[in-house]
């Protein structure tokens, strides 16, 4: 996958996953990154529960997505303990 593309679908997880966590987002630039370390997180959260991801567009933003979920809820947690 180009940069670009991984950048972009980046993006796309990290907004998608700001809406779902109800504003948790930290703007556009952050949400691209959490949404691009959301991809790692993800196919390794699928992978270890059994799931094969395909390559295609859809999955990849899914489970991107996934992924900056879970990361915008670890660090919802880590902001209110301190």
């Amino acid at each position: 996958m180009g940069l670009i593309m991984l950048i972009v679908i980046g993006s796309i997880a990290g907004w998608l996953a700001g809406l779902i966590m109800k504003g948790r987002g930290m703007g556009f630039i952050i949400n691209a990154l959490v949404g691009i370390a959301g991809a790692f997180v993800g196919n390794y959260l699928f992978s270890l529960i059994g799931f094969h991801i395909d390559n295609g567009l859809i999955e990849t933003i899914f489970t991107a997505t996934a992924g900056a979920v879970v990361l915008l809820f670890i660090v919802g947690l880590l902001r209110k303990s301190q």
